[in-house]
This record gives structure tokens, sequence and C-alpha cells, in this order.
């Protein structure tokens, strides 16, 4: 027997990435789980410093799911705002466990999902902003 080792996604380049943004572990884990099953490929930030720093080195994300309330730097509707500006051709997904639509002010093309939010919702928002 041989090892195959990881499971077998096909190629990379045919799968849209998403960038997951969440600094709970557990929680990150379960937004790329709800990412690859959706079909597209995840790449994973624990805080916005570490999203800037994944946006700045790849051009090939094509969302940015973020959780709003995170503990290091910026928060993820500051971290969504300056996708908008710095890279308006991602879609953004913004989510948070503390606060409601009413709340926030999202930035032009973002959707907005409280937490637990509805995986097919979330799934059907990803779809249609991928086109």
């Amino acid at each position: 027997m041989t090892d195959q080792g990881p499971r077998d996604r096909g190629p990379i380049s045919s799968r849209q990435v998403v960038l997951v943004v969440e600094d709970e572990p557990l929680l990150r884990m379960m937004a790329v789980d709800l990412v690859e099953d959706a079909g597209f490929e995840a790449v994973e930030a624990a805080d916005a410093t570490e999203a800037v720093r994944i946006l700045e080195a790849r051009t090939d994300i094509r969302i940015m799911f973020t959780d709003i309330d995170m503990p290091r730097g910026i928060d993820g509707l500051m971290l969504a705002a300056l996708v908008r500006r710095r890279w308006p051709p991602i879609e953004i997904i913004v989510t948070s466990g503390f606060r409601t639509f009413n709340d926030i002010d999202l930035p032009v093309r973002s959707e907005f999902f409280s937490k637990p939010y509805d995986r097919a919702k979330v799934t059907a928002a990803m779809k249609r902003m991928a086109h």
C-alpha cells in the first residue's frame, strides 16, 4: 500500500479562494469546513493583521469571510472597510455573535450573518458572490 497523503481536492486553480478570518480556532475550523464543503478553497487568518498580509501576498482571493469581534488589532468591520478600499473586487461576508445587522455599517457588496449562522444561507451567499 502507498500513502496517498491528504485527500485530493482537485487542482487548486479550479476553485475560487475564500479568506476566512476568525480568532477563535474552533470557529475558524468550522468556517473553513463550511467554505470547503461549499466547493471553495479556504485560506485561514487568525486576525486582521494576518489577513492583510495574506491579501498583500496573494492575488487569487475572491471572497473574505470575517468575524467582527477580534481582540488583536482592527476588528472585522474595519478590516471589511479596508478590503473594500484596497481590494475592491473582493466580496465580503461578515459574521458576529454579539452584534446585529442594525448595529453595523457594512461596506457595499457585503453580507452579514448573525452567529450561529445558517450554513445553507452562507453557502448560497458565497456561491452568489462567486457568480
